[in-house]
């Protein structure tokens, strides 16, 4: 058994709560959001956890102005508040009417903008953190390899045997469809949408086709859409989008679409160990998709997006923030090689930085300002 392991964002959330009434964790089912809770909250003299998935707790809000009242000086958590989204309303009075910051720590496992109340509700009251499976910074306990193929979710990496983390995945991808979408209101059957989910995984980094997904699917293309910001919004895929600076080029206008979590992916595709992984075509797109979430996650305030042009040139991912620019290539080789269009792209683009990411050892240049490096080296840069 592993001892807890402390998030990374741990502290950004205590300093959330020191400044604002509310903060909402974001995140996928199980992906630790209840016990991050528990540990911030542990050391407040006076807190409440509330699971509105337990009857018995969303009982104890049948009249929420009067629990709300009687315990308005704790700190309130509430776990899954997507069961309860018109609580909002009632939240924001409370807030108001308490005047201090710290009073609630809501978790839930659907974007705002499916828990709409909440931006309607309480603008300027809540500060929302996303909370993501384990990142391979916080995965330090295991070997890269490990963390790659069985992904970050906590119970699928933190358990003894590789046959129950491949279990855990495929019980959770089953609850998931069954019980969560249709817990949000969705009225989509469970074999239609792991059906589509399992052809993203297949297409996993690639530009997003809609009319061919529809044409698959026997659907419209505004149902491929429907169900691309369905699974965006309960964070099970990361929709890239294009660069779109305005450069002298055609530009590819789709995102691309990743599986979020690659040990998700890998059980979608019934890959079960590392011989499955290196005989599958989904490798090379495996290991993009894992240093691309794991990079966006460590880099939250740089916007991401890919760069590819009609003609074929591409850059892997492109990070901007402000004026500066970074453009990351990633490689699975061992001994990675750039291409000719690798170099046109990147003087069209002309980024402050330039770094190739491939599983290698340690960094070295392949020429002024393009460094290859290990992903580790590069998400530990402050």
């Amino acid at each position: 058994m592993h001892e807890l392991i402390e998030r990374e964002i741990t502290d950004t959330v205590k300093t959330r709560l020191k400044n604002y009434p509310a903060v909402a964790l974001l995140g996928a089912r199980q992906v630790g959001k209840s016990t991050l809770a528990s540990m911030v909250i542990e050391k407040i003299p006076k807190a409440i956890h509330l699971d509105l998935e337990r009857p018995a707790d969303l009982n104890k809000l049948t009249d929420p102005e009067a629990f709300f009242s009687q315990f308005s000086d704790h700190m309130i958590c509430l776990d899954e508040i997507q069961r309860t989204p018109d609580i909002f309303p009632i939240l924001r009075g409370v807030i108001d009417r308490n005047r201090r910051n710290g009073q609630f720590l809501i978790l839930g496992s659907a974007s705002r903008d499916l828990i709409r109340q909440s931006s309607e509700s309480l603008a300027g009251r809540l500060s929302y953190i996303q909370i993501t499976p384990f990142t391979q910074r916080e995965a330090s306990f295991t070997d890269q390899a490990t963390h790659w193929l069985q992904g970050g979710y906590p119970r699928s990496l933190l358990t003894e045997k590789n046959e129950i983390s491949v279990q855990w995945r495929e019980d959770y991808i089953r609850t998931f469809l069954e019980r969560d979408i249709p817990q949000l209101g969705f009225r989509i059957p469970a074999n239609t949408l792991g059906r589509f989910w399992r052809m993203l995984a297949h297409s996993h980094g690639q530009v997003l086709n809609a009319s061919k997904l529809a044409g698959s699917m026997g659907v419209s293309s505004h149902t491929i859409r429907k169900y691309i910001d369905l699974l965006e919004q309960t964070f099970v895929i990361r929709a890239l989008p294009p660069y779109t600076e305005n450069i002298k080029k055609r530009l590819i206008k789709s995102p691309k679409v990743y599986i979020r979590d690659t040990g998700v992916l890998h059980t979608l595709l019934n890959i079960e160990n590392m011989e499955d992984l290196f005989a599958h075509p989904v490798y090379g797109a495996s290991y993009e998709g894992y240093v691309i979430e794991n990079i966006v996650t460590r880099f939250p305030r740089w916007q991401a997006s890919y760069y590819r042009t009609s003609n074929g040139a591409e850059i892997d991912l492109i990070l901007t923030k402000g004026m500066r620019k970074i453009a990351i290539e990633i490689k699975s080789s061992t001994s990675p090689k750039v291409s000719k269009s690798f170099w046109n792209s990147i003087e069209t683009i002309a980024p402050d930085r330039t770094v190739v990411i491939a599983p290698v050892e340690g960094e070295y240049p392949i020429a002024d300002h393009v460094m290859v490096m290990p992903l580790h080296a590069f998400v530990n840069i402050v």
